[in-house]
């Protein structure tokens, strides 16, 4: 199968399902703010807790880091696109 992208898929089909969009992970969130103009718009959301995110590095990495639980760290996501999605 291949990989899903971060496009928004409304009208795809996978395996006879209808796909509402690409993207995997999820995070929960309440919209703070809405800024349109003619083009383009810009929403900004707070993220409802929990959330819990999860990342796959190299022992090496993690041997650097020196990481263990009850640590506590900042997470960079990397990535090009947030997709809201209304439910």
């Amino acid at each position: 199968m291949p990989a899903t992208t971060g496009s928004f898929n409304r009208n795809r089909k996978r395996n006879g399902h209808a796909m509402k969009y690409g993207a995997r992970n999820k995070l929960t969130a309440r919209v703070t703010s809405v800024k349109s103009d003619s083009i383009m718009s810009l929403v900004k959301f707070d993220l409802i807790a929990p959330a819990q995110m999860a990342s796959v590095l190299t022992t090496e990495s993690l041997q650097d880091l020196d990481l263990k639980p009850g640590d506590v760290i900042q997470l960079i996501v990397k990535a090009i696109h947030v997709l809201p999605v209304k439910e």
